[in-house]
């Protein structure tokens, strides 16, 4: 997964730089935020899409999804998603200029619904070893507009506003 997942986020690193420095933004806590995205977004592709099989191992079952929501999910998992989407919600307002509550919960399941369907594509034509799952699609958006929420409170206070505003790409 590493030859794969590295070289991609460094791609899109450097990308970013790029992008801020042609628009006279560059500066290293914005950099910071586009080191942390990279990194983020990294991290949970290699532990939501991989391991990918190449040898395709024998499958009792084809194109496995769970569609119904809430039935049959332990709370550990809800939790555990919740948490993992929580830097979504604070990412993106710092990455977008206007970022009202909405556009950042459609972002979020936009991401994880692309992360569903890869595990889906994944699990049934390349062995992969994940199951997609609707109420891992319900619980990292939950988790990013949890995320959000502590974005805006942090907002709302006027050290942390000026300390969020150094990092913001508007």
């Amino acid at each position: 997964m590493l030859p794969v997942v590295v070289p991609v986020a460094a791609a899109i690193f450097l990308t970013m730089l790029w992008h801020l420095h042609r628009r006279d933004r560059l500066s290293a806590p914005r950099a910071v935020v586009a080191l942390a995205l990279c990194v983020y977004a990294a991290g949970v592709v290699a532990n939501t899409v991989f391991p990918i099989f190449l040898n395709k191992p024998a499958q009792t079952a084809l194109w496995k999804v769970y569609v119904v929501p809430l039935t049959g999910y332990e709370v550990g998992d809800a939790v555990t998603n919740i948490l993992v989407f929580i830097p979504v919600g604070i990412l993106v307002p710092l990455l977008l200029a206007k970022a009202p509550w909405w556009r950042v919960v459609a972002v979020a399941a936009a991401f994880s619904l692309t992360i569903e369907l890869a595990q889906l594509v994944t699990g049934n034509l390349l062995g992969g070893g994940h199951v997609a799952d609707v109420n891992d699609l319900l619980s990292n958006t939950a988790g990013a507009a949890l995320g959000f929420g502590l974005f805006s409170i942090l907002s709302r206070m006027p050290v942390a506003a000026d300390l969020i505003n150094r990092f913001r790409w508007r």
